[in-house]
């Protein structure tokens, strides 16, 4: 069962998005758990409950949509958020959040149904991902949407993820094959990095996770284009 929480402060947009989570789940033969929030505050007091998906309206009294996402991913950094508002611009500082979409109001069934559907596919690749890295002591198995970067470090690899970071054994080029269907990108040569935790990019440098990281003039374009077709859900 997929656990959904809907953050809505006008009650009929929200009993709106109860329906179409009930009709979803006919027509795709899916479980949600809802649970049902009026403001960002109500919502920030009950975020342990780790929910997989939140449809987060960004325009609310109290905590707006974008100030509780950001707390939010100082806790959580795996779970879906859907942005749901009536201004598209708002809609683009989500992406800093590591939003996975947003839907405009008034909000029909089919926009909808599309977004939804692309968060139950992640959940369900997210589950299945993961990767084996060689270690000293044998072989780590690591969820893929757990890795920030990898980092070459002369003859071994530094795989920065959230739990700390560990050396393992191999070779940049397997990885990044590995790891292109995931959305990372190359920075540099020394860099292979998760588009999901990049914030910003710079001149000469992209932030990941609150690090800067040298992007390389030759990598500058090529990065670029692939983050924007991420953030872009392309």
């Amino acid at each position: 069962m997929i656990k959904v929480a809907i953050v809505e402060d006008d009650r009929d947009y929200c009993g709106q998005l109860k329906d179409y989570l009930s009709q979803y789940e006919k027509e795709y033969h899916t479980e949600f758990d809802v649970s049902v929030f009026y403001d960002g505050d109500g919502l920030l007091q009950k975020v342990k409950a780790q929910f997989d998906i939140i449809l987060l309206d960004i325009q609310m009294p109290l905590v707006d949509g974008i100030t509780a996402a950001k707390e939010i991913r100082k806790s959580d950094s795996k779970v879906i958020i859907i942005f749901v508002t009536t201004v598209a611009q708002y809609a683009i500082k989500g992406y800093e959040v590591g939003a996975l979409d947003y839907i405009l109001k008034p909000v029909a069934f089919f926009p909808f149904s599309q977004s939804l559907k692309k968060a139950c596919m992640k959940l369900e690749k997210n589950e299945k991902a993961f990767l084996s890295f060689r270690v000293k002591s044998g072989i780590r198995r690591v969820n893929i949407d757990d890795i920030y970067y990898i980092e070459s470090l002369r003859h071994v690899l530094c795989i920065h993820i959230s739990e700390g970071n560990f050396e393992s054994y191999g070779t940049m080029k397997y990885y990044e094959e590995q790891l292109r269907q995931y959305n990372f990108s190359r920075g540099n040569k020394g860099y292979l990095i998760n588009l999901k935790y990049v914030s910003a990019v710079e001149e000469k440098s992209v932030f990941v996770k609150g690090e800067e990281l040298l992007l390389s003039r030759g990598r500058r374009g090529e990065f670029l284009r692939e983050l924007m077709s991420y953030w872009e859900g392309k």
